[in-house]
Formats: structure tokens, sequence, C-alpha cells
């Protein structure tokens, strides 16, 4: 059974920084596209940065390009989210994503087969 299990979400004010973190386990992920989302209350879930095992390839929204960086440690099984220069507007719950085919290229949840259960990031101003 694949699991993935996000962490380093908090509270902090405008401008700060957080890291989030991705432990993969229970497969082997080395041909997944890793897949950071974001869900707001009253909102649909956003993509926000992707990540290929192989290459390195990333990925990130707009909304985010220049603030936040994804990365990967294969050895160690982990994907990250350096998330700088935080804003109000970044409060979501953050949701880490293991995907196929497509996945990258798609920047679609509907790609993504593998989730973890969310981590609370909240951002005031």
């Amino acid at each position: 059974q694949a699991q993935l299990a996000e962490s380093g979400g908090g509270l902090v004010q405008a401008g700060a920084s957080l890291r989030l973190s991705c432990v993969a386990s229970g497969r082997a992920f080395s041909s997944y596209t890793m897949g950071w989302f974001r869900q707001a209350p009253g909102k649909e879930r956003e993509f926000v940065a992707t990540i290929t095992w192989r290459t390195g390839a990333t990925y990130h929204a707009p909304s985010v390009k220049g603030r936040f960086t994804i990365s990967r440690d294969n050895a160690k099984n982990m994907v990250y989210l350096q998330m700088n220069s935080l804003k109000p507007e970044d409060t979501a719950v953050y949701y880490c994503a293991a995907g196929g085919v497509g996945a990258f290229l798609s920047r679609s949840k509907a790609f993504y087969d593998y989730w973890g259960q969310g981590t609370q990031v909240t951002v005031s101003s």
C-alpha cells in the first residue's frame, strides 16, 4: 500500500517562510512524478508545483513561481516545498501527491494516483 505523509505546516505571519516535507513509503516511487497541491476553504484543490523523480525537472504555478521551490531527495523518498515570502492568500491545506504518465505536463489532480492527508498552512496579515 503506497502512502504519502506531509509535515511542516503551521501558522506564520506574512513574509515568513515554511518548508513542507513529504515522505513516500510502501512502494517504489522512482518512476512517479511528485506534486504539491493546495485547497483553501470553499475552493477547488489547485496545482502548486511538480517534479519528476528521474530528471528533477520542475514546474511551478505562476501564483507561486519565484517564491516556492519544489525539490526531492530520491535516496530518502522525500519531496519538499520551500515556501518563502508567504502571503495570506497562500493559506490552505497543502497536499503531496504522486502521479504517473501525464502528471507532469497536465498539472491536473486527475493524473495523480496517491495523496497524503494534508498539512495546514495559515498565513496571517
